[in-house]
């Protein structure tokens, strides 16, 4: 890998993403070697994927090159590779790129998407956990209406017209509400000898509430705006299976649908060599001690959603969302420092700052520790928390400039096909 053997210890960190980042720039000018692997050379900010799978934002205003990020740091070291295998016993990671040695390990792969062993499912839904796949749905969304146009076939064009989200969480709540806009103020004048009336959108949630997690106001008020938007929000149904045409559930609710996306769960994403049945939990998350060692191991940690640290406020561990994920980046910064000095580390506390979705124009919910508050106010706050924690100042200009002309025009101008996806799925065939 062309990384020169120093007398700082080497810290290598797998994974560019919000616990990988935060980690970095704590160790940035430490007396240090610090290696950053990741399969994309850019630091991906996932909240806002559903905008780009909607044609609101590109892609490149929710990323940043993690090179950039870092690029002041001494002794600082990216290598663009798959990691293949964690050899616990000698320290060694072995990668796509070549092997590495290191003092310390901290695993920050993150999460991907839980098909709870569906293998039908994960091979004719939709994802949408990275910038690629975001992109493959919105060009298979905007080539449905253009397919929709060709045919004189009713049910295939109700079909082409009629979109499953299965997931009532963040994700699958906001990705509705985006869609459910667009119908509304977009497809009328993008497709005027359509019936844009037709199209559907299908919120599948397998529980009795959206927003698990949230409080009952959030859940109730974000099921309230997204029937208002005209969802067809269907709880206590789950999603048995899909053959790329029609989803059979666990009653007599079928779907005709040529677009399901998938957002019902995440685990972590494992690495082999920590796979074993003494490192992983539910959710094939690791398990950590309160300094974030992985269990058995004081040089090997994990941060972020790969991570499950148990308490009993959390006994299935803390949520897979940003905020956890950075302040364990930030802890675990000061903890190996602490250990590099030989003094007692700190054990992790999270603290809870809330949690938040958005629903659409001017409709948002907002969970606070000791207040909670839903509608317009909610939305501006949605709007600054996301724009704060957006990495560099072009993207949240970018971003900032793009939600007020999309607010002012009720347009979005990113509504393109770039890379035809419908066409790369039959070519596989």
């Amino acid at each position: 890998m062309n990384i020169p053997r120093t007398s700082y210890p080497r810290i290598v960190i797998i994974g560019g993403g919000f616990a990988g980042i935060a980690l970095a720039r704590k160790l940035s000018k430490q007396e240090v070697q610090v290696v950053l692997l990741d399969r994309n050379n850019y630091h991906n900010f996932q909240p806002l994927l559903y905008q780009v799978s909607t044609g609101g934002l590109e892609p490149d205003s929710i990323a940043y090159p993690i090179r950039k990020i870092l690029k002041n740091f001494p002794n600082f070291y990216f290598r663009l590779a798959d990691v293949e295998f964690v050899d616990t016993e000698n320290n060694e990671l072995k990668t796509n790129i070549g092997t590495l040695s290191f003092d310390y390990l901290v695993v920050a792969s993150g999460s991907e998407t839980n098909y709870f062993g569906n293998s039908e499912i994960e091979k004719h839904s939709m994802a949408m956990k990275s910038i690629p796949q975001s992109l493959d749905l919105r060009s298979l969304i905007l080539e449905n209406f253009e397919d929709a146009l060709l045919t004189s076939d009713l049910n295939e064009r109700n079909a082409l017209m009629n979109f499953v989200i299965v997931g009532g969480g963040p994700t699958g709540v906001e990705l509705a509400g985006a869609l459910a806009e667009i119908k509304k103020g977009i497809l009328p004048k993008d497709y005027p000898d359509l019936d844009t009336r037709m199209a559907q959108i299908n919120l599948v949630q397998s529980s009795d509430c959206l927003l698990k997690g949230m409080s009952a106001e959030a859940s109730e008020k974000a099921e309230e705006f997204l029937e208002k938007l005209g969802v067809n929000v269907w709880k206590n149904v789950r999603v048995k299976s899909y053959d790329g045409t029609t989803a059979t559930t666990n009653g007599d609710l079928t779907f005709k649908t040529e677009t399901l996306v998938w957002a019902a769960g995440v685990q972590g994403a494992i690495i082999k060599g920590l796979d074993g049945e003494a490192f992983v939990t539910r959710g094939n998350r690791i398990l950590v001690n309160a300094y974030n060692q992985i269990n058995g191991f004081e040089n090997i940690f994990a941060i972020g959603d790969i991570a499950c640290l148990v308490s009993e406020e959390f006994p299935v561990g803390f949520p897979m969302m940003a905020q956890p994920a950075i302040q364990q980046g930030q802890q675990l910064g000061d903890n190996m420092l602490r250990l590099l000095e030989e003094k007692p580390m700190k054990p992790f506390k999270y603290k809870d700052k809330g949690s938040m979705a958005t629903i659409g124009r001017n409709k948002a919910v907002v969970d606070m520790k000791n207040f909670k508050f839903q509608g317009v106010f909610a939305w501006y706050v949605w709007m600054f928390v996301h724009l704060f924690f957006l990495i560099g100042f072009r993207n949240r200009m970018v971003v900032f400039v793009n939600w007020v002309y999309n607010y002012i025009r009720f347009d979005r101008e990113a509504r393109l096909i770039i890379r035809p996806y419908k066409k790369k799925l039959k070519d596989t065939k």
